[in-house]
């Protein structure tokens, strides 16, 4: 086994999840739940596989335990680095590049 290439910590959480991805000629939308965040990553499950480097757009409400003033939603863009399918779903993980509080009054669409 190599040495440890991450730089940021995991949290292992089960966070609803909104995943919307464009891969090639396909444009997807699923929800799914987080496996585990980091600062700079996400690992879910899809019901399909994708392609390294395609588009992702994540949507998700942090819970009330991890921010001072209650839930919060965030939309994540990012791309994937990895996906496996495996049994008929694919694990993926995707690179977070950046990401923006929504307010109350903007829509999550």
């Amino acid at each position: 086994m190599g040495p440890e290439r991450r730089t940021s910590r995991r949290f292992l959480m089960r966070l609803p999840l909104t995943v919307r991805w464009a891969d090639e000629n396909l444009v997807g939308e699923a929800v799914t739940e987080t496996r585990d965040v980091s600062a700079r990553g996400i690992r879910f499950d899809l019901p399909r596989d994708l392609k390294s480097g395609s588009a992702v757009e994540i949507l998700m409400t942090l819970p009330h335990e991890l921010t001072p003033t209650g839930p919060v939603r965030v939309r994540c863009q990012g791309h994937v680095l990895r996906s496996v399918e495996d049994s008929g779903k694919a694990e993926v993980i995707a690179a977070i590049e950046r990401f923006r509080f929504i307010r109350n009054t903007e829509d999550a669409a």
